[in-house]
């Protein structure tokens, strides 16, 4: 099967992210699983040579991932993919014009899936998620980044079994099924009523405005970095970037609090902001 990985309006954090994976890996996928035709951060083509690897692919069947969000102020004309004999290419129109032909397509991280950082207030390219744009379903795999194992889990279920079981929201329920709090190795702390004051302690950080319990995937489990760690592992809480929203609803990611005491004697939780 063929796939197109086209970056359109972000950091591209996810096709990094992807170059990280291991068991499988990067070198796996394009060996073994797809032959990534289109990718514009590692093709050595450039210009209307690399354009031309992707109007070839129009009357095949690929998969399309993307990365990043679509920009639509004045016509989409904030984000130009490349030329094309004498005329702009807009990541609006590639994304149009490829979405609608793909086999699939996957929304790779928060800004394709729904905006994300791109689309942050006060968002002055009007950017949105791939979903606003097309009139198909688009598998979501939100996240910032998103791991390589949720894209190249999903890419393995579509090539083997077909499209998985998806929530809602568009995302893959083997993924996105649970919440973190659920799994997290703190969680008899929180059961406990034991809350840390400030990163560092080794007790539940709901407090301090961990948003575990409100963000659906499987970073406990799973961990990063050749799942050697994660967030809360490392003493930082959750700040929601696999749900949609993130960043503007996440934040603040960090809050702090202090003990006093009341009228009554009793010690109450003020936060610091209040």
């Amino acid at each position: 099967m063929k796939m197109v990985w086209l970056e359109l309006n972000g950091c591209s954090g996810n096709i990094i992210s992807l170059l990280d994976g291991a068991d499988p890996g990067f070198d796996y996928m394009i060996s073994e699983m797809v032959e990534l035709v289109y990718e514009h951060s590692l093709m050595s083509a450039e210009g209307e040579e690399a354009l031309e690897h992707l109007f070839a692919l129009m009357d095949q069947e690929f998969i399309l991932a993307v990365e990043g969000a679509v920009p639509l102020k004045n016509g989409g004309r904030y984000q130009i993919v490349g030329n094309w004999q004498g005329r702009s290419i807009t990541a609006l129109e590639m994304i149009q014009l490829l979405g609608e032909r793909a086999r699939y397509v996957i929304a790779v991280g928060a800004c394709a899936s729904h905006g994300g950082v791109s689309a942050g207030r006060p968002n002055p390219s009007e950017s949105v998620g791939i979903q606003s744009v097309l009139q198909r379903r688009v598998i979501q795999l939100p996240g910032c980044p998103c791991h390589p194992d949720w894209f190249l889990g999903t890419l393995a279920h579509l090539i083997y079994f077909g499209e998985p079981q998806l929530d809602e929201e568009g995302r893959p329920v083997f993924i996105y099924g649970t919440s973190i709090h659920r799994r997290c190795e703190r969680r008899s702390y929180f059961d406990q009523g034991i809350f840390a004051t400030q990163l560092g302690e080794p007790t539940c950080m709901f407090m301090l405005g961990c948003r575990g319990p409100m963000t659906t995937t499987d970073c406990p489990i799973r961990k990063w970095n050749e799942r050697i760690n994660w967030p809360v592992q490392a003493n930082t809480n959750c700040i929601g970037c696999a749900q949609f929203g993130f960043p503007d609803v996440m934040e603040p990611f960090v809050r702090y609090f202090t003990l006093e005491t009341d009228r009554e004697g009793e010690l109450v939780e003020v936060l610091e902001d209040e």
